[in-house]
């Protein structure tokens, strides 16, 4: 078996690396290295979290995520979560940055509550308050 220490970075398929980074930058992501020659800007959060913005995106999809909004279900990775502490807060900011929630708050049955949002690319995004009961009244996630 091979030992995995941890995660190194999530890489993003992005198609503007200023209109990315900036959005990014809302959640507290600094830029610690840009590096056009490799064609990536690398990202950091002071959790550790890593993101890779790779400007090497396909740009001719009309505003759509192959993954997510597609009626044809295609192998990959289809969102990224992060862990939150209170997602009564998250909504606020978000309402205030001008980011509109897709989808939530939505409890799921291990008892997280979620909310869903889309990066400039339309790449999903999910904050996730693990395990603990919500303020707001979320809706259940039907299958």
């Amino acid at each position: 078996m091979i030992e995995i220490n941890g995660l190194a970075h999530i890489g993003i398929r992005i198609t503007d690396f200023e209109q990315s980074k900036v959005f990014y930058q809302k959640f507290g992501f600094n830029v610690v290295r840009e590096d056009y020659q490799e064609r990536v800007v690398v990202l950091q959060h002071a959790s550790g979290i890593e993101l890779n913005l790779l400007d090497s995106a396909n740009d001719t999809n009309e505003g759509s995520n192959i993954l997510m909004d597609e009626s044809l279900r295609y192998p990959g990775f289809t969102h990224l979560a992060f862990a939150v502490s209170d997602i009564d807060h998250v909504q606020s900011v978000l309402k205030v940055q001008g980011i509109t929630i897709t989808e939530g708050p939505v409890r799921f049955g291990d008892g997280s509550t979620s909310v869903f949002f889309r990066d400039p690319d339309r790449n999903v995004i999910e904050l996730s308050l693990p395990q603990v009961q919500s303020q707001v009244q979320p809706h259940e996630r039907k299958s």
